[in-house]
């Protein structure tokens, strides 16, 4: 990973992030983060944080947050707001049908892994969920070690779900998509932009810090790793290119004032 000073930032126009760990800090939304977010906003760069956490949470964000857009469940949708109509729109991968029947299939799963790895629970957060499961391995419980996340991993894989860690939680979900699936269906219907394309991707950059944002680390030549990220290394298929001094929100709110050091604010 190179240093953050090394990032070429010219010509960027997005910047996709995550929210837990990336964003926050302990588990908080700092003034300095959030800040972050409204300065690249209001420089012209479209801001669509990519994350983890649930349909509920998204539409809140999409609604009051300084951003463009926001990509939840890891993949499953990408929500906006209008400001004009004053609407919000979502955009599922899944119809309503299939995400009622796999819900019923990850009960069992839940059930299971509630069973075999003491000490975990249901996220906080499943209440406003629509495609995934997500399993609390630190955020409201004491921390599990690897072998625990790795068991809770292992059920459902065998379950035929996918299976992704963040910091706080393994998400588990049936079908084949990912944060970066959605970044890209949702950049080419809300833009016009085809990320396949090697020069629209040099223009996005993305910040992240755990295991389940390695294919955004991997894809884009711009990816960021908050500092926090070197407690994954080891768990990493793919690390960032370039990685931040600081941690956490002060990591992404440096990355900001090195975006807009040389920002040309060109569309």
């Amino acid at each position: 990973m190179k240093s953050l000073d090394q990032l070429p930032y010219g010509q960027v126009t997005t910047v996709f992030t995550d929210i837990d760990d990336t964003l926050t800090t302990d588990g908080k939304l700092s003034a300095q983060a959030y800040a972050a977010l409204e300065t690249l906003q209001r420089a012209g760069l479209r801001v669509i944080p990519v994350t983890g956490r649930p349909a509920g949470w998204c539409d809140q964000i999409a609604r009051m947050w300084p951003v463009d857009g926001i990509i939840g469940e890891n993949g499953a949708l990408y929500m906006w707001h209008d400001p004009v109509s004053h609407k919000m729109h979502t955009r599922h991968l899944l119809d309503a049908g299939s995400r009622a029947a796999n819900a019923a299939r990850m009960d069992a799963v839940i059930a299971q892994v509630l069973k075999e790895v003491p000490g975990c629970a249901v996220a906080s957060d499943q209440f406003c969920r629509q495609y995934d499961v997500a399993i609390d391995f630190c955020e409201d419980v004491p921390a599990l070690g690897h072998d625990d996340i790795d068991r809770i991993v292992a059920i459902m894989e065998a379950a035929g779900m996918t299976a992704k860690i963040s910091s706080i939680h393994v998400n588990g979900w049936f079908g084949d998509y990912d944060k970066l699936s959605m970044a890209r269906i949702m950049m080419q219907e809300r833009y016009g932009i085809d990320l396949s394309d090697a020069a629209q991707r040099a223009r996005c950059v993305f910040a992240g810090d755990s295991p389940n944002d390695a294919p955004m680390f991997a894809y884009f030549p711009l990816s960021v790793g908050v500092a926090n990220v070197l407690e994954f290394a080891d768990r990493l298929p793919h690390p960032p290119h370039f990685i931040t001094h600081h941690s956490y929100g002060a990591g992404f709110a440096e990355l900001t004032q090195h975006l807009l050091s040389g920002h040309d604010h060109t569309a």
